[in-house]
């Protein structure tokens, strides 16, 4: 449940609730085009209106109605999304004027009791105050004319908001008074794990976070590419007892990218990337009926450039063939195309009947406190004189590499730097040795480790 008041926005496509949607959070979050039916999931956010705060809601163009095609299931997401609401945000478009679709969606409004507030878009010009003048038709008190792209009419929509905002505010607090302050804990656990779900299109991504959170929430269906934007879902999963807090997000399908060649996919992948690196841990979801292919070793590569752990989870194992053959296969694929990475957590899942779920969490939870996790400099440095020992720096040209100590710089990755003299000669392969050893002997299985280099200045060198 929000803790602000929820404001959804409704209307027919390309109208601007996209544009309104970024205005309000402050950033370019839904994607925007002149195509119409852009927008096709739910997408939330923290909206701001001078001062006012709430919990904005981009929903899909309001279309068919036969909830076996695809507008039919946007539809019925959008429809969710304003029963849910505190208010919904009616809005059309000014220049065109009231089309019948609007006078539908109006009709299909009156009949539910959220708040609705009717905004005229594009409502610069003199076109603008035709449509303004045609919107009083459809049965709704003080239309606001509103300039999504430009800001015009915000303070008529701060006037029209701020009381529904306040009064759901003020039942907020006397159902929740505020804590006392003072004390903190300074060893309080980490902040809702940022889990991720990628990979190519028709995977079964959406499916999988609609298991997770036991509602349609995302829209699924046979078409490939249906999810276009990234989409946050925040979830609360329950193991043992205790109360863990995920975002989850769902993002479009990566194809290769040669194939992608419509804008509008470009914007979608850019989206997706821009999840992955909002994220904690990563999940490469691949289709087990079709297995590992090029692109998937790809995107797991641009996950581990990124710095974010990873797991991949092959899906639909209820109806792949051979599975042991193909999980081994997997295996051995990850192992030689992602060197740079050893050991990777690979699980067998379902999206559609939840096996591998609560496992598949587990791993993510363990794999993001690897990734968080800082060594102590003495135990780091008792290592890493033993690994020298054991295993001196080569002297190219004659010449000796003197390593001197490491310092753990920061995690999340975890990356470390080495001093020493003549590090700049040190070869790849000695590098490898050490960053194997640091998984091996400090635990930082399965995570991105990087690893800088510094030299020592020496005072007598002038």
């Amino acid at each position: 449940m929000s803790r602000f008041a929820t404001i959804a926005i409704v209307g027919r496509p390309n109208v601007g609730k996209s544009t309104l949607f970024n205005r309000l959070v402050g950033k370019r979050l839904a994607l925007v085009d002149d195509q119409p039916g852009v927008t096709r999931d739910r997408r939330e956010g923290d909206g701001e209106l001078l001062g006012l705060k709430f919990t904005i809601v981009d929903t899909a163009g309001f279309e068919d109605y036969d909830a076996a095609t695809l507008p039919g299931r946007m539809r019925v997401q959008t429809e969710k999304a304003v029963r849910e609401a505190d208010a919904a945000l009616f809005m059309i478009d000014g220049r065109a004027g009231v089309t019948p679709l609007d006078e539908e969606i109006a009709r299909w409004l009156r009949s539910e009791d959220t708040p609705i507030i009717l905004l005229v878009n594009k409502a610069e010009g003199k076109q603008g105050e035709n449509g303004l003048m045609e919107s009083y038709s459809l049965g709704f008190d003080n239309p606001i004319a509103l300039s999504a792209e430009h800001g015009e009419g915000v303070v008529d929509l701060f006037d029209a908001l701020r009381p529904i905002v306040e009064a759901y505010d003020a039942a907020e607090a006397e159902a929740f008074p505020p804590s006392v302050e003072g004390e903190e804990d300074e060893d309080a656990p980490l902040g809702p794990m940022k889990l991720a779900i990628v990979g190519r299109p028709n995977a079964g991504k959406s499916t999988l976070i609609n298991r997770m959170i036991g509602e349609d929430r995302l829209i699924t269906g046979p078409e490939a590419g249906i999810t276009r934007d990234s989409i946050r879902v925040d979830w609360q999963w329950e193991k043992d007892g205790e109360v863990h807090e995920i975002q989850l997000f769902d993002t479009a399908g990566m194809r290769k990218r040669a194939k992608v060649v419509d804008k509008l996919e470009k914007l979608s992948v850019a989206d997706a990337l821009h999840a992955v690196d909002f994220a904690e841990v990563v999940v490469l979801l691949l289709d087990a009926t079709k297995g590992l292919e090029a692109q998937d070793l790809r995107i797991a590569d641009k996950v581990l450039q990124e710095g974010r752990a990873l797991i991949v989870a092959l899906n639909k194992w209820d109806i792949a063939e051979d599975p042991s053959a193909l999980f081994n296969g997997v295996r051995t694929a990850l192992d030689d195309g992602l060197s740079q990475v050893k050991g990777v957590p690979v699980l067998s899942i379902s999206g559609a009947t939840g096996k591998g779920i609560d496992t598949l969490v587990k791993v993510a939870f363990e794999q993001r406190e690897i990734w968080t996790n800082r060594v102590s400099t003495a135990r780091l440095n008792r290592w890493f004189e033993g690994a020298v020992d054991n295993n001196p720096p080569p002297a190219p040209g004659g010449k000796r590499i003197k390593l001197r100590y490491i310092t753990q710089a920061r995690t999340r990755p975890p990356t470390f730097v080495v001093f020493g003299s003549r590090t700049d000669s040190l070869p790849g392969s000695y590098e490898r040795y050490l960053v194997n050893g640091m998984r091996k002997e400090l635990g930082f299985q399965g995570v991105p480790v990087r690893l800088n280099f510094r030299n020592s200045r020496n005072p007598y060198d002038e």
